[in-house]
């Protein structure tokens, strides 16, 4: 398989070919330096992976021929919906980044009591978009080919009221809680992870998160910073129910 893999918003089909956006132009020619003839794989978050050649490319404009497609296995067949808690700068990027890594399927970005971040909805819709392309980034990267779903982020009271119950389990994390979360039963398929931001949940929140029907677990007897509890939690749901089991 080619190293270079590029996310595109093209249907895709063999013998298909594309142009491409101005920024992948000068991503494939100036910064990974290809040439005509070269080989790389696209994908883009429904068709599935397909070979390509770049069969043009110049300053300003690139055009690949799409080939046979290629089999994956990269997506997790236990659905992590994470909710998290928007923390500052590059702690949520860092999140966004290493969750798509390990598999998660969907983000929701939650303002919260403690959190120290405001987003007007304007700023809000911008720093969906930044996520969603951090996202694209990670899945480039480590061979998915399924971007999650990065949801509008919104207060975590709105997040409850809509209701949305597709989980198996819906866990929140909660430092001294008494169940640990490798100890749950496993989800048939799918489970939510609730983790707040840098100033934790308030215990109202955790209230109305028993009342929507979440479980409080812990990772242990140490507290961890709101991007180190995310990407733990991750992992244990992976280790224990998902695709990182018996690795």
């Amino acid at each position: 398989m080619a190293l270079t893999r590029l996310f595109v918003s093209d249907a895709l089909g063999s013998g298909n070919e594309l142009q491409l956006e101005r920024d992948q132009t000068h991503y494939l020619g100036r910064v990974l330096r290809l040439r005509n003839g070269d080989t790389l794989t696209v994908f883009n978050g429904d068709d599935g992976e397909f070979e390509a050649q770049v069969i043009s490319l110049t300053k300003n404009s690139a055009v690949i021929s799409i080939a046979e497609p290629v089999e994956t296995a990269t997506e997790s067949v236990l659905k992590i919906h994470l909710v998290q808690g928007i923390s500052r700068g590059e702690r949520m990027d860092f999140v966004v980044q290493k969750a798509t890594e390990l598999g998660v399927k969907r983000i929701s970005p939650v303002l919260t009591e403690y959190g120290v971040v405001k987003l007007e909805p304007a700023r809000a819709a911008k720093r969906r978009d930044h996520w969603q392309s951090v996202a694209i980034s990670a899945c480039e990267q480590s061979g998915r080919i399924r971007p999650p779903l990065i949801d509008a982020p919104v207060d975590l009271n709105a997040w409850f009221g809509a209701g949305a119950k597709e989980a198996d389990s819906d866990l929140i994390l909660r430092p001294g809680a008494a169940t640990q979360l490798s100890s749950i039963a496993a989800p048939a398929t799918k489970v939510c992870l609730l983790i707040g931001p840098e100033g934790g949940f308030s215990d109202k929140e955790y209230e109305d998160a028993a009342v929507s029907g979440f479980v409080a677990v812990s990772l242990g007897p140490r507290i961890l910073r709101t991007e180190t509890a995310a990407l733990t939690a991750i992992a244990v749901a992976q280790s224990c129910w998902g695709d990182l089991q018996d690795q």
